[in-house]
C-alpha cells in the first residue's frame, strides 16, 4: 500500500508484464512501480525498510469499530476489481500522479482473472468511495493500493481485510511503505532481513519441491462462514459477513 518510495532498481522495456514474472518477483520481496501513471516502464522495488500489519495486530478504535457494526458502509469483495485499480490510479488534488500505469493495470487485472489479485470494495449506496486491492500468494497479502473518498472508507477496507486473512490463515500482510495512516492501524516497520524471514515462512508448501494445498491461505473462507464459535456469535452463517462480525473478530484476536 504505497506512496511515492525513490527508484531501487533499473526499468525493463516496453513489454507487457508476464505474470509468472510478477509472482515471482513477491516470491523473493520484489514488486513494481511506475514514475507515473503515463509512463512507459516499470522499475522493480525492494525496500531496505519493510512496512507490515501483524494480522493480531490491528489497531480497533473506538470511531472505526461503531463505523464498521453500524454498516456505514457496504462492503464487496472482488465485485469490482478493475474499477478498484482505476480509483487508486485517479489523480486528486493531493496526490496528483500515480504509481499504477497501465503495464501494472494490465498484469494485475489479469492476476485477477488467475485468482491470485483480489479488491475489496466501499460502497456508499451505489458509490464506490474506497477500498484497496492486492495479491494472495501462499499465505502472504501483499497490499498495493488503498483509496478513500469518503471519511474513514480505506479504514474500513482494511478493517475487513485483516479479518478476512485472519480467517482463511494468511500469516502476513505487506503494506510496502509505511504511513501515518498504516502506523496508527498497528503497522509496523522491519527491516529487509526480517521481513524476507516472514516472507518464506508465509510461503513454505507453496514455492519449491514441497508445494502443497496445505500452504495457501482461503481468501474466501470468511464468506463460506469459517469462523471458529469463540470468535464469533452463533449467527455468523455462510454469505456476506456482518459488519457486527467484523467488529468482534478483530476485537478477539487485536
Amino acid at each position: 500500500m504505497t506512496s511515492s518510495p525513490s527508484r531501487e532498481a533499473p526499468v525493463v522495456p516496453f513489454e507487457p508484464l508476464d505474470p509468472q514474472i510478477v509472482l515471482g518477483a513477491y516470491a523473493v520481496g520484489v514488486f513494481p512501480m511506475a514514475d507515473s501513471r503515463d509512463a512507459d516502464e516499470i522499475y522493480w522495488v525492494e525496500p531496505q525498510d519493510r512496512a507490515v500489519l501483524p494480522l493480531d495486530g490491528f489497531h480497533l478504535s473506538q470511531s472505526l469499530r461503531k463505523t464498521i457494526v453500524r454498516e456505514r458502509f457496504r462492503v464487496t469483495v472482488d465485485q469490482r476489481f478493475g474499477a478498484m485499480m482505476r480509483l487508486c490510479a485517479e489523480s486528486v488534488p493531493n496526490r496528483p500522479d500515480t504509481w499504477i500505469n497501465p503495464h501494472i493495470e494490465d498484469v494485475f487485472n489479469r492476476l485477477h482473472a488467475l485468482g491470485f489479485a483480489h479488491s475489496v470494495e466501499v460502497w456508499d449506496g451505489d458509490t464506490l468511495v474506497g477500498g484497496l486491492y492486492g495479491l494472495a500468494l501462499g499465505r502472504a497479502f501483499f497490499g498495493e493500493s488503498m483509496v478513500s473518498r469518503a471519511r474513514d472508507a480505506s479504514k474500513v477496507a482494511i478493517a475487513w481485510l485483516v479479518a478476512r486473512l485472519q480467517v482463511g490463515g494468511f500469516t502476513l500482510l505487506d503494506c510496502q511503505f509505511m504511513t501515518e495512516h498504516l502506523a496508527s492501524l498497528g503497522a509496523v516497520e522491519i527491516p529487509r532481513a526480517a521481513y524476507l524471514v516472514e516472507l518464506s515462512e508465509a510461503l513454505s508448501g507453496v514455492i519449491g519441491s514441497d508445494a502443497s494445498a496445505s500452504g495457501v491461505g482461503d481468501f474466501f473462507a470468511l464468506d463460506r462462514g469459517a469462523v471458529a464459535p469463540e470468535a464469533a456469535p452463533a449467527a455468523v452463517d455462510s454469505g456476506p459477513p456482518s459488519g457486527k462480525v467484523i467488529a468482534q473478530l478483530l476485537t478477539h484476536t487485536s
